[in-house]
């Protein structure tokens, strides 16, 4: 465990005042940047269990209720498995290096997630240029101009991405295929041979996952087809619902902007104004490991998940009205959905799909 730094005093920053540098936002949080391997070896064994647990019950099951219950479940903990694996990727899960490549690779199994490319598309690109047009991928609206320089069905895709039922579809296209599961010269960020090989990783996963539908199905006198929807294709359809949607509500609001100016989007201190912390009435922030404190881990990728939280509620504390703060509910979602279309980026606010602000119109 990594040592702990004194706990100061420290005054809010009124809104009126300029927002201190990410240097100085970073070390009010510093005594929450300690990582705990124990913890962390003992999530990833419970989470691994329980995995294994509803994959079974998925495709061994007496009735196809309960499978399709365990199948549901299972898709969300590849999700919980995945958010371990991305602490890891940030070198924030344990004070060990080797230790977290380790463990990330392993908590990127089920999801199909190369950690290589991820390290790359999400340390490097995503949190190095959030919300910079150009250089981030991940749900960057399009402005009116390139959305009617589409072609039909490309255009009743890009309605379906971001009419709020969406996301599943946008992440395994957009993100997963053609970004982290063997991406061909135009996606791939630059030529590793670990890109290669994690993906191989994953794919051995994958078959010896189907392998084992395939052999333990029929000792239950369940179908192959029906054990292979059960316990992998819907658990990873869902896996990709529970990323694209919770990467969408991280960045999409009617207060979060978008730049495709870099000297306006580093004047924005981005690591604080570009993210959205999603709250709920029922504890299911620690169900999805405190991922949805996403304005501390944008700030800080070092503070570990196990403490998100209590680096958000300081954060809130010290910038009070400068951190986008949404309570979730259904009726809010897809209200967001229907204001956050395309992007105006000279006038800095959403616009629908015929052109229009959508936002204090």
């Amino acid at each position: 465990m990594s040592k702990e730094h004194p706990v100061e005093h420290i005054e809010p920053v009124p809104v009126s005042e300029a927002l201190p540098s990410r240097k100085v936002l970073r070390s009010w949080l510093l005594p929450l940047v300690q990582q705990d391997t124990a913890r962390a070896l003992r999530l990833l064994i419970i989470d691994y269990i329980i995995f294994f647990a509803l994959i079974f019950a998925a495709m061994a099951a007496p009735h196809f209720w309960q499978r399709l219950l365990a199948s549901l479940a299972s898709g969300y903990w590849i999700g919980r498995l995945f958010i371990l694996g991305h602490d890891a990727c940030h070198q924030s899960y344990t004070p060990h290096r080797k230790l977290n490549r380790l463990l990330g690779r392993i908590a990127f199994l089920p999801s199909l997630s190369a950690y290589s490319l991820w390290e790359v598309g999400h340390n490097v690109i995503h949190h190095g240029f959030t919300n910079l047009k150009g250089v981030d991928f991940i749900w960057i609206p399009a402005s009116k101009e390139e959305y009617d320089a589409m072609s039909g069905p490309r255009k009743a895709l890009e309605r379906f991405y971001r009419s709020g039922f969406g996301p599943w579809l946008y992440y395994m296209i957009e993100i997963w295929w053609k970004k982290m599961y063997f991406p061909n010269k135009k996606h791939k960020p630059s030529d590793r041979k670990s890109f290669f090989w994690d993906n191989v990783l994953v794919t051995a996963f994958a078959a010896i996952w189907l392998l084992a539908i395939v052999l333990i199905a029929p000792a239950f006198n369940v179908s192959i087809i029906s054990a292979l929807i059960t316990a992998f294709v819907i658990p990873f359809i869902f896996w990709n619902g529970m990323i694209g949607w919770a990467v969408y509500v991280h960045h999409t609001h009617s207060r979060i902007q978008f730049y495709d100016n870099k000297k306006e989007w580093t004047a924005a201190n981005p690591f604080v104004t570009t993210t959205v912390h999603l709250t709920f009435n029922k504890p299911w922030g620690a169900m999805m490991h405190h991922i949805m404190e996403h304005t501390a881990h944008h700030l800080d990728m070092t503070i570990p998940l196990y403490k998100l939280k209590a680096a958000q509620d300081k954060l809130e504390e010290l910038l009070p009205g400068r951190i986008v703060v949404q309570k979730f509910s259904v009726r809010w979602y897809f209200k967001n959905a229907k204001q956050c279309q395309l992007y105006d980026y000279v006038n800095k606010q959403w616009i629908d799909f015929n052109g229009r602000p959508t936002v204090n119109a």
